[in-house]
């Protein structure tokens, strides 16, 4: 995967907070996502661990994070 995505082929949206389980964006970012300018897309790569964190979520087991 290219340095700017957070994505690690594990999509799956969790129905509370709907954020994926893989990365942490939501289903409107990842839909314009190479739409996005560099910057955007760096700026919500740097709130998804927080992001998943306070929703409570791990990222699944044998993801990798970029």
């Amino acid at each position: 995967m290219s340095k700017d995505t957070p994505c690690v082929a594990v999509c799956m949206i969790d129905p509370k907070t709907r954020l994926c389980f893989g990365c942490g964006r939501t289903l409107p970012e990842i839909a314009r996502w190479h739409a996005m300018e560099r910057a955007e897309r760096l700026a919500v790569m740097a709130q998804l661990a927080a992001r998943m964190a306070e929703a409570g979520l791990e990222p699944i087991a044998g993801s990798r994070r970029a």
